[in-house]
């Protein structure tokens, strides 16, 4: 038991020692160490090796030395300059609300006719002649409208005069005072789009809160083709050919810009698909294709299109038993277009079509429904072409040519 005590002191004044000797040297190496830190700061400093690096287009705020924590504060600020904000500084202040304020007549208003706003959209300026400027602009953002009013981006509010509107291209053109127009659009090339090209929309999602609002995105899809139903009977009017772009287009969008990198205006928002399944699928007009409306609109107040003066109904719509008994069609034609009634002295009457006939066939092109001969009809004719029409008379088919007039309805 003695060995044990007496082997045990000897090894705790031996730890003693080596205790001591490590504290010496941790003293000696701390005193060391801070004198390098003392001469490598100047030395870092003289060959440019900052604690902080300010870069191009920031700034450097005062520092202010804290005695306690002895931190240095600074405030960097970042000059952003990208083609996409070049692009919106080009383009948004020709963006513009538009208010549709319509009379209504309820029993309980005291003065009678009440002047609300039903709704809100957006549009654009494109042009300024003398002391007027011109805004585009849906025609369901117009509809229905006894008074319009367009907002700028300042949020100047001015009286707005519709020259004209055109249901089947959903688009429609108001007429301002120019005095505060400052910026106008500038027009793109539609038909130069590519696939994945970048485009931002600008307009008021919502209304007044969220006016001058920029999404981005990219376009998604060319040439598309969407069914429409105008008159809201469920039964497809019309095919709108329209751009197809990620950027959010919601409620309030409608009538805004879509433009490309180079802030240039390529197409009029229109809609969204909105189902809860869909995401991300919003809609455009080519300004390729708007243009000839909106000069329609602006010098005549509606869109000079041919005219046949003829009420059609798709065969593919009439139960077969009329299609044999009242249409006299042949049982394997189950296409075209029925005349339901045919215009007095229009150029369909003095082409010598009548009621029940069925066209099928127009310059040689198959018409399937009524949506193909409006297509062809509207889109690759004009006033005072000579249009060739096949079509069934009681099972015959048979030839007529038709001089198309300018609608003046």
């Amino acid at each position: 038991m003695g060995y044990y005590d007496d082997h045990s002191q000897g090894r705790n004044q031996k730890m003693n020692r080596n205790r001591g000797s490590f504290l010496l040297a941790s003293i000696v190496g701390a005193i060391l160490g801070a004198m390098l830190v003392v001469i490598s700061i100047p030395a870092l400093s003289n060959q440019g090796f900052l604690p902080y690096n300010v870069q191009p287009n920031q700034s450097e705020s005062a520092g202010t030395n804290d005695n306690q924590d002895n931190f240095i504060q600074q405030q960097v600020s970042y000059d952003v300059n990208t083609d996409t904000t070049k692009a919106i500084d080009k383009a948004a202040d020709a963006v513009v609300g538009i208010n549709n304020i319509q009379t209504s007549n309820f029993w309980y208003d005291e003065g009678g006719d009440n002047q609300g706003p039903a709704g809100t959209g957006s549009g654009v300026v494109y042009k300024k002649a003398g002391n007027k400027a011109f805004v585009v602009t849906n025609q369901h953002v117009v509809e229905g409208a006894t008074q319009l009013e367009v907002t700028l981006n300042d949020g100047t509010k001015i009286p707005a005069k519709l020259l004209g509107g055109d249901v089947w291209t959903d688009l429609a053109v108001l007429e301002i005072d120019a005095a505060k127009i400052n910026k106008i659009a500038e027009f793109g090339n539609s038909d130069a789009l590519k696939m994945g090209e970048p485009v931002m929309a600008i307009g008021n999602p919502l209304g007044a809160t969220f006016s001058g609002s920029v999404t981005q995105g990219i376009i998604s899809g060319i040439n598309r083709t969407i069914p429409v139903d105008i008159n809201q009977d469920g039964i497809m009017d019309w095919q709108a050919e329209v751009l197809q772009t990620d950027a959010a287009i919601n409620p309030g969008n409608s009538g805004g810009a879509l433009i490309n990198i180079a802030g240039q205006l390529i197409g009029i928002n229109s809609m969204k698909i909105a189902q809860n399944a869909v995401e991300g699928i919003g809609l455009s007009i080519p300004i390729n294709y708007a243009r000839p409306i909106i000069n329609d609109l602006e010098q005549f107040g509606v869109v000079k299109r041919p005219y046949m003066g003829v009420d059609l109904k798709s065969v593919a719509e009439i139960p077969g038993y009329y299609q044999e008994e009242a249409l006299k069609l042949p049982r394997d034609i189950t296409y075209g277009v029925a005349l339901r009634q045919v215009v007095p002295n229009s150029p369909a009457a003095q082409a010598g079509l009548q009621e029940l006939d069925v066209i099928v066939e127009m310059d040689g092109k198959t018409i399937h429904d009524v949506i193909d001969l409006r297509k062809h009809l509207y889109q690759e004719t004009k006033i005072g072409d000579q249009m060739k029409i096949k079509y069934y008379r009681e099972g015959k088919l048979q030839t007529t040519t038709i001089t198309l007039a300018e609608d003046r309805s």
